[in-house]
């Protein structure tokens, strides 16, 4: 026989890739399951094997895997979930079944849902931002009253900072949670918001595995009232001190949580009264944390966790010491993306690892305001902070790009109308 099936569920454009290779380095033939596989192109460009099928459908996913177990055999279960975490529940369902290893389903499901999630850390006594769950537009109103504008509204269940605002005044307020109960970003019926304090400070990153922290890096968004990622970069510059107390306090939201197994990604703001925490995820991150935690600390963090998918042990040990960041290219406008330059330059730099536009050109550039806003990234490394900036800096300067408006291209396109003179009959 051959080697053994690694089932992913879903895909994704950012990690997804790093687990097929890494499976593949590790003697994993990997199996993508997905209501639609065509929307990962990594899959069609890799001739990596996929199967279409209802990915939210528990029994149809046991079928299909049951039949890849008596083809092949079955190394692990693992996925991705997306903008929808249940996803991440049904894979820890299925590992159940299986008997494989994996998260505990009831631990990821209680942490998907926010305000479940905050409940549960407050008794733990974490230090959260103040916040009320709401459910009509009068519910929010009272809840933003009795915290104090400025105050972050969202869905109670969602990722990316999808349908995440901050809102400054009553008529950000009203407007945004309209924009919630029409049901355009909300994932459940009835919907279901929290109304939260903004914790003002600097953004931690902290990356789990198990019971263990595995790195810590600062993260900064742009484009408020909206979250859209700008930079992020590991390690984070903490003293002694400070990673200490984040560190006991990431491993105290684990516990109250029942997270004891597989990776999990936590957020602080630093404030004024020390770290505040934003939501613990109960995955690996996304965005390109896995390739800069790989550049700052030397461990394949993707690699590690499939090891541990498939039974195996990790090994997390620190063989580096570089400062690893991302600049992400995000467009101010809707429109196409008409110009790409540079980015061979760009990649030429010394530092630079990598340069990526996930769209092509002449490609719709529509904005979300969240995580999907971004059209790109340059990734570097250095020994310093202050040099890697500076090597971010120098390639996004190098690169040379544009998103033209529809109706910029249609007045550039627009022909004169066609006039007929003497000498033109053409009879």
């Amino acid at each position: 026989m051959g080697p053994k099936a690694l089932i992913l569920i879903e895909g994704s454009k950012g990690n997804g890739p790093l687990y097929i290779e890494a499976a593949k380095r590790l003697g994993l033939l990997p199996v993508t399951l997905s209501v639609d596989p065509t929307q990962y192109d990594y899959l069609r460009a890799e001739a990596v094997k996929s199967i279409r099928i209802d990915t939210t459908n528990l029994d149809a996913l046991i079928e299909a895997c049951s039949r890849m177990s008596v083809t092949y055999g079955l190394a692990g279960i693992t996925g991705f979930p997306g903008t929808d975490e249940s996803l991440y529940v049904i894979v820890g369902e299925l590992c159940r079944h299986f008997g494989l290893p994996g998260p505990n389903p009831e631990s990821i499901e209680r942490c998907c849902d926010k305000f479940v999630q905050r409940r549960l850390l407050a008794k733990a006594g974490i230090q959260m931002p103040a916040y009320r769950l709401a459910r009509t537009a009068l519910e929010v109103e009272a809840a933003a009253a009795a915290i104090g504008l400025p105050v972050i509204v969202k869905p109670a269940i969602g990722t990316g900072s999808a349908g995440v605002r901050l809102c400054r005044s009553d008529v950000e307020l009203a407007k945004h949670t309209a924009s919630l109960l029409g049901g355009t970003q909300v994932q459940q019926s009835p919907a279901r918001i929290l109304v939260e304090e903004f914790a003002e400070g600097p953004l931690y990153s902290v990356d789990t595995m198990g019971d263990a922290v595995i790195a810590v890096g600062v993260a900064e968004f742009s484009g408020l009232p909206q979250f859209v990622p700008y930079e992020s970069m590991f390690p984070a510059s903490l003293t002694d001190r400070e990673l200490s107390n984040i560190t006991d306090v990431s491993l105290r939201c684990l516990e109250a949580l029942g997270l004891a197994w597989g990776p999990t990604n936590i957020e602080f703001r630093w404030t004024n009264r020390g770290p505040v925490l934003i939501e613990v995820n109960p995955r690996l991150p996304g965005w390109t944390n896995p390739r800069l935690i790989q550049l700052a600390y030397g461990f394949d963090l993707v690699k590690e966790h499939i090891k541990l998918v498939v039974g195996g042990k990790c090994d997390l040990r620190r063989t580096t010491s570089r400062v690893a960041a991302a600049r992400f290219i995000v467009s101010d406008q809707d429109g196409i993306l008409e110009t790409i330059e540079g980015t061979s330059s760009a990649a030429a730099i010394p530092g630079v690892v990598d340069v990526r536009f996930y769209l092509p050109k002449n490609a719709p550039v529509i904005r979300k305001g969240d995580y999907r806003d971004m059209i790109g990234h340059v990734i570097a490394a250095s020994a310093t902070p202050a040099q890697t900036k500076a090597i971010l800096q120098h390639a996004i300067d190098t690169i040379h790009w544009s998103v033209a408006s529809p109706q910029l291209l249609a007045d550039r396109n627009r022909q004169p109308p066609f006039s007929r003179t003497r000498g033109d009959d053409t009879r």
